[in-house]
């Protein structure tokens, strides 16, 4: 197997994830627009960490678990595709809902350490994340790979997170961008709606 076509494509298709606007990403340009660059960088920082963290115990939890019981693979697999049907659909149907505003009250929760900290509790705080990298990685990743691709493979993830995220970090702590980010949420959901939902159901049928 060409195990840089493998990592080529779960670089694309995690990074179309990371970009499609959400809970995350709606915090880091509120943290960054309230806050500002410092604060945006940290909680980029914490982002990543957070799904780091859960990116491991997908991987190397899942791998256990399969090498161990092989009907769990199938299990999870056709359960991860209906998951990512499911995600597919709520951004579809989400895509014209505006971004949620952050009081200005709340402000002194978003700045330094304190910012940090919050977004990791929350990045951690939400198993989700695990069951969507678990479903990208049935996915994508072949079921025997080499020991040395988990290490890839989580670095993909660390840069994938903190380059996007740092990227909206310096964009909208300027606050120059606001206006166009909201007028391409719309697009923005509907193009990983669909690439969600097709990946979904190429996982739930087994067609790897």
């Amino acid at each position: 197997m060409d195990y840089a076509v493998t990592l080529a494509g779960l670089a694309v298709v995690h990074l179309l994830a990371v970009a499609s606007p959400g809970p995350s990403t709606v915090l880091i340009v509120q943290t960054s627009a309230v806050a500002g660059r410092r604060s945006g960088l940290l909680a980029a920082v914490a982002m990543m960490t957070g799904s780091v963290l859960w990116a491991a115990a997908a991987l190397f939890g899942l791998q256990a678990l399969f090498a161990r019981f092989q009907w769990l693979h199938l299990a999870f697999q056709v359960a991860g595709g209906l998951y990512l049907i499911y995600l597919a659909v709520q951004l579809w149907r989400h895509a014209r809902d505006p971004l949620p505003e952050i009081p200005a009250g709340a402000a002194g929760h978003l700045t330094g350490w304190t910012g940090f900290l919050r977004v990791l509790l929350l990045q951690l705080s939400n198993p989700k994340i695990m069951v969507f990298f678990g479903s990208i990685f049935l996915s994508v990743l072949p079921h025997d790979m080499p020991s040395w691709m988990n290490g890839t493979v989580l670095a993909l993830v660390a840069f994938n997170e903190f380059t996007w995220f740092a990227i909206l970090a310096l964009v909208f702590s300027g606050g120059t961008a606001r206006a166009f980010y909201r007028r391409a949420k719309f697009w923005l959901d509907r193009f990983m709606g669909g690439a969600l939902g097709l990946l979904g159901l190429r996982l739930a049928l087994g067609n790897r």
